[in-house]
């Protein structure tokens, strides 16, 4: 009879380790969705709305460093014409090549 106790004890006590092991990888993974995935979805949604809000006149820099101002938005294609430097060159450029928006707008204050 003496035997068993330890055995029980053993057993109850491998079980209460155990929750001890879920609870820990799952506060792990709170931790990796709140420092990792969380803010790379609000960054990504962050983008998307800059491409989306971008319009006529906006000065704008890719992501390739080519600086210049729109002069026309092709929504059908997905791309907008950019002119760039004192010889007026014009660019056709798709949109997720869009950097940042150097304009400011009254909207954006």
């Amino acid at each position: 009879m003496n035997q068993l106790l330890p055995l029980a004890a053993t057993a109850a006590a491998s079980g209460g380790s155990m929750w001890q092991i879920i609870i820990i990888y799952a506060l792990l993974f709170g931790a990796l969705y709140f420092f990792m995935i969380r803010p790379q979805q609000k960054k990504k949604k962050a983008e998307e709305a800059l491409k989306k809000n971008v319009q006529v006149g906006d000065e704008i820099t890719t992501i390739g460093g080519i600086v210049g101002r729109i002069v026309a938005i092709k929504e059908e294609s997905d791309t907008f014409v950019l002119e760039s430097g004192i010889d007026r060159t014009k660019i056709i450029v798709k949109r997720w090549a869009l950097g940042k928006i150097n304009t400011v707008h009254e909207d954006d204050k």
